[in-house]
């Protein structure tokens, strides 16, 4: 009698008495069934935390390259630092300082004047702190030719500070010409100009300790409110 044979005159009831190839059968059939079951539910799932942490590897790794190419580059970096630091705290110190403002707004009242500038308004406002400097605005009108406006700007860039100029609602115009008409740089006749500039100076260590502390943020229910930062005025 054939496997085939046997397996479909099986009695149901009487499992004891099948053949040894059919009860090997359905054994061989029960363990795959758990082995399969067993993948499906926890194999599967593990195989797909291994995708998860073998792309968490990738990410790791190619954190490591990057930071440990930042490490053999560090004291490049440290250097490159360093050298923009002092370029900038050399620039810093080319401003004036709080005690030169005055003496600098003047001298570039008198640089106007004495390149025959008229000076209708000149009149500085109150400085205005802006972390580690301060600026300050400049309320002007001056009155004068193309050229005496060449000679003013070039005896300002003379000065022993750096002086820096921003303007701000400006205008040139020929003078006598309403603000916003059309401006013709011509070497004879007059313009006007009118508007605000601001400089700028640096701030000392202490102004910038007291701008700090006045502008920190709140830390907790009780905590007071910080001054108001001083304003310095003054020409």
């Amino acid at each position: 009698m054939s496997f085939f044979d046997d397996l479909r005159n099986l009695d149901r009831n009487n499992v004891g008495n099948w053949p040894k190839s059919i009860k090997a059968f359905f054994a061989i059939l029960i363990i795959a069934a758990i082995l399969f079951l067993g993948w499906w539910f926890k194999i599967s799932e593990q195989q797909e935390e291994l995708k998860q942490a073998e792309k968490k590897e990738a990410g790791l790794k190619d954190d490591f390259t990057k930071k440990w190419a930042q490490v053999v580059n560090l004291p490049a970096l440290e250097k490159q630092l360093k050298d923009m630091t002092d370029k900038l705290q050399e620039a810093i110190n080319q401003l004036p300082g709080k005690t030169e403002m005055p003496k600098l707004i003047m001298e570039i009242s008198q640089a106007a004047l004495g390149s025959g500038i008229s000076n209708d308004l000149f009149q500085p406002g109150p400085e205005v702190m802006k972390g580690f400097y301060a600026e300050k605005p400049i309320q002007l009108r001056m009155v004068g030719t193309y050229h005496e406006f060449g000679a003013f700007i070039s005896k300002v860039a003379s000065l022993p500070r750096v002086v820096i100029l921003t303007m701000h609602d400006v205008s040139l115009r020929p003078s006598g010409a309403k603000k916003g008409g059309a401006t013709v740089l011509s070497a004879g006749g007059t313009l006007t100009l009118e508007g605000t500039v601001k400089t700028y100076r640096y701030m000392d260590n202490d102004e910038i300790a007291e701008f700090e502390a006045a502008n920190a943020p709140k830390t907790g229910k009780g905590a007071k409110k910080p001054a108001p930062a001083k304003t310095k005025g003054g020409e």
